[in-house]
């Protein structure tokens, strides 16, 4: 594991699949009574949030929560930014406060990258989705979720998705979901297809390491799932579609569309769904519908994250084995290896 999660692109296979393992050892914790491990009692982390959001800022504040990190929420709105604070200066005042994590969303891309190289701040940073360009946390609970479902919660163990059929479906151009699935899902084995209207497909996307489709009907048949994306009107300057109906008749999820999908296959979708648009609400309440379980799943992940790139270095946590420095995170020890002092 690197110091820094900027870039779904950025982690091996290896990496990957330590981080889905891991995940699996803190959904347990879900399970108990008591939701917490003491593995980041002591440590500062910030959601530095420039973009609204509601399911990842929550879902990254129950993570940080259930480690029994300290947790400053900022929010871009109502702070100094909106009167032209910088994002150096609001770094800078962080790193004064001793920070020692900084989970970033912001509305440019690469800005996450620009803190986590600038010098700014001595913290580890984990984007939280930037611009139009990575989601990385979101790419990893996917994969997770279809792990999970693919393969199965024990049997996934130490596996990837060799071989696994996934269709991304909608808005490519301006989503960083797609982007970090795509990378995500390559590095895992599993073979990608986007389906798009070619207004909505990014200019190089033929060098992705995936397969472009402008027909959904022919590619359902052969998907083990299908990730329907939100149209996002927020970042659209232009008519990149006809109408709403044409959308949705050409490119959304019904029930007529799921029964043409195998019958183990998933519907997933990153959320905010705008219903009657690119999936119907059969299709959302559906069982083959995973949206609730990417959410519980979103917090395991998250807790991963955290746990790989800060647990490392607790002294507090195990009094068994020495520390690992504060720039190899904890490569060598999984949640496989929770102490007996943290599993109290």
């Amino acid at each position: 594991m690197q110091r820094h999660l900027i870039s779904a692109a950025d982690l091996t296979r290896d990496d990957a699949v330590l981080i889905l393992d891991t995940a699996e050892e803190m959904a347990r914790v879900a399970d108990r009574p008591i939701k917490k491990l003491p593995i980041l009692r002591g440590r500062t982390v910030v959601n530095l949030f420039f973009e609204d959001s509601t399911r990842t800022r929550i879902s990254f504040e129950a993570a940080e929560k259930r480690l029994s990190a300290d947790v400053i929420n900022f929010s871009a709105k109502g702070s100094s930014v909106s009167k032209g604070e910088s994002l150096k200066d609001t770094a800078q005042t962080l790193e004064a406060m001793g920070v020692d994590a900084v989970v970033i969303r912001h509305g440019a891309s690469g800005a996450p990258y620009r803190l986590a190289n600038s010098g700014w701040i001595d913290a580890a940073v984990i984007n939280a989705g930037d611009g139009t360009h990575q989601h990385p946390t979101q790419a990893l609970l996917d994969a997770f979720t279809m792990r999970r479902r693919l393969v199965g919660r024990d049997a996934g163990l130490g596996q990837d998705l060799a071989g696994k059929q996934i269709t991304v479906v909608g808005d490519i151009l301006h989503s960083r979901v797609a982007r970090s699935n795509v990378d995500l899902l390559h590095t895992l084995g599993a073979e990608v297809t986007l389906v798009a209207p070619p207004t909505l497909v990014p200019v190089g996307v033929e060098s992705w390491p995936c397969e472009i489709s402008y027909d959904l009907d022919s590619t359902l048949p052969k998907s083990d799932a299908v990730m329907m994306l939100r149209v996002q009107r927020e970042r659209m300057n232009a008519a990149f579609f006809p109408t709403e109906r044409e959308y949705a008749r050409r490119y959304g999820l019904d029930g007529e569309r799921m029964a043409r999908m195998p019958e183990h296959a998933i519907v997933m979708h990153p959320g905010p769904m705008v219903r009657g648009m690119e999936i119907t609400a059969e299709v959302a309440d559906s069982d083959r519908c995973t949206v609730v379980e990417q959410v519980a799943n979103g917090v395991s992940i998250r807790m991963a994250v955290l746990y790989l790139l800060l647990g490392g270095n607790e002294p507090a946590v195990s009094h068994t084995r020495p520390p690992v420095s504060h720039h190899h995170p904890s490569s060598e020890r999984s949640a496989h290896t929770l102490s007996a002092d943290e599993e109290k």
